[in-house]
């Protein structure tokens, strides 16, 4: 019974909302629009430009441009909270990404196998039967890529 006087009462409400919407709409779409200003309307030539009178006045020089060295450069690279001096967490910072990438489980604890990924990753590749040993021939496809010589301009004339 409570379901059915609360599933009426919201579907009276909804009603209400959509009938002040719906009239609201229609008031902005009928609605004329608004009237120009007199001036505007009499006129079809443009406005002209405010004028002030400027002689003698300077402004304000600009700021002069510091020559700023590698070095420190470098410093405001690493001090990110500009307080000019560097905490051991802004230096530790720059390598956090990079464990992160380390870091494969997350656990914030590096083990060798995660640091040694590249080299493990390469054996699971090259251990085609997976008895975690590298015959000679599983061995060779370990082998460096050898990168293509760049070519030499004659010398010859």
């Amino acid at each position: 019974m409570v379901r059915g006087l609360l599933g009426g009462l919201a579907a009276l409400m909804l009603c209400a909302a959509g009938i002040f919407w719906w009239q609201g709409r229609a008031a902005t779409i009928n609605g004329a629009a608004p009237p120009l200003a007199l001036d505007e309307a009499a006129t079809d030539e443009p406005e002209e430009l405010p004028t002030a009178d400027v002689d003698g006045l300077v402004g304000v020089a600009p700021p002069e441009a510091t020559v700023v060295g590698k070095e420190t450069r470098r410093f405001n690279l690493v001090d990110k909270d500009r307080d000019n001096r560097i905490s051991r967490t802004e230096m530790l910072s720059q390598r956090a990404k990079a464990f992160r990438k380390l870091d494969k489980d997350g656990n914030n604890l590096l083990t060798f196998e995660e640091w040694a990924f590249a080299t493990v990753d390469k054996f699971k590749a090259a251990d085609g039967n997976g008895d975690l040993y590298l015959t000679r021939e599983e061995f060779a496809t370990t082998r460096p890529k050898d990168k293509p010589k760049a070519k030499q301009k004659c010398s010859c004339k």
